[in-house]
């Protein structure tokens, strides 16, 4: 058989969580050659077939200074110092910085796209993360990786889901409708957008915008057509479970009730509307980069087969089977 010559020098900074680690798989499907950084504790079993430097990016890369490689990807910065430790020890590779729709300062704002503004902080100096300053400094970061000169992609992914997903925040859907057999399945009702996007899906296309050095900052999420929450919630039903029924529950009662959007009820956003935006971007940029997602009633499946391959393990988020019922009951 003839040998598959690797086409790009990749490092990636981390590479084994969720979709660092899909990025990796997608990197090597392709038949480039990747190189981990990162500090080795977690999943360092991974990969055992590439090459792999351990250090912590805050100290520098001294293990690989001087090495030269086709694109950096970096999947895990949140402060501006760590991204210019990383971006000046590698000026000739092409950059790509994964950062957040997060980054918007108005999410109240359906459509917003890659030049709308976004949020900062009194203190920019700061390296402490809470929901109030994750996203500005990731914003922060996305402006030393433009400042910094050479060519750069900026990624700002919507709500990433699929296997492999540590946060349960989408996984909560797809088992909860498959454990209610032919009972109810407890859903707001409500009237918000929906986007995500397939981990895979992100991946592969994170590896294609390296290939071709594309330029620019895109908003990365999914599907093409607008999708609403009760679309959204019944293409999941149908595809793992079409017997479960959908009992829609008003955002007073639900609010009486003491249960939280996003961490009872994943997926969710206020119920008011307040952050819409957030679930709403413009994606045509990153559609002009051939940015293609997945159907996601094949996402909440695939999903659904990955958590229990792991046992069924206990979500770590949203509400338990038995509060549900209570609630629809009373």
């Amino acid at each position: 058989m003839p040998v598959k010559l690797s086409l790009m020098r990749i490092l990636l900074i981390g590479g084994t969580i969720f979709l660092g680690k899909n990025i990796v798989e997608a990197a090597l499907a392709a038949g480039h050659e990747v190189t981990l950084f990162n500090r080795g504790k977690t999943n360092p079993e991974l990969f055992p077939e590439i090459e792999k430097v351990r250090g912590d990016r805050l100290e520098g890369f001294k293990p690989i200074e001087g090495r030269e490689f086709d694109c950096v990807i970096d999947t895990c910065a949140y402060f501006p110092r760590a991204v210019k430790i990383s971006r000046t020890a590698f000026p000739n590779a092409h950059y790509v910085f994964i950062s957040t729709i997060s980054v918007y300062s108005e999410l109240d704002k359906v459509g917003l796209k890659d030049g709308d503004a976004v949020g900062t902080l009194e203190d920019p100096t700061t390296e402490v993360i809470t929901g109030g300053s994750y996203g500005p400094l990731k914003a922060l970061c996305e402006n030393v990786v433009r400042d910094s000169g050479g060519s750069f992609t900026i990624i700002r992914p919507g709500l990433i889901i699929g296997p492999d997903d540590p946060t349960d925040r989408f996984t909560y859907w797809p088992v909860r409708m498959a454990e209610a057999g032919e009972g109810s399945v407890l859903v707001p009702d409500v009237n918000q957008p929906v986007q995500v996007i397939d981990v895979r899906d992100l991946a592969t296309w994170t590896v294609s915008t390296s290939e071709a050095k594309t330029q620019g900052v895109y908003n990365a999420t999914g599907p093409q057509i607008p999708l609403t929450l009760d679309s959204a919630l019944d293409q999941i039903r149908s595809a793992v479970n079409p017997r479960a029924q959908l009992s829609k529950v008003s955002a007073e009662i639900l609010t009486a009730e003491k249960v939280e959007p996003w961490s009872d009820l994943p997926l969710i956003l206020p119920y008011d509307g307040s952050s819409n935006g957030m679930l709403s971007v413009d994606t045509s940029n990153s559609i002009s980069a051939r940015l293609q997602t997945r159907p996601l009633g094949e996402t909440a499946l695939d999903t659904l087969k990955w958590w229990q391959s792991k046992g069924s393990p206990a979500l770590k988020i949203g509400l338990t089977r038995q509060r549900e019922l209570a609630i629809l009951e009373a």
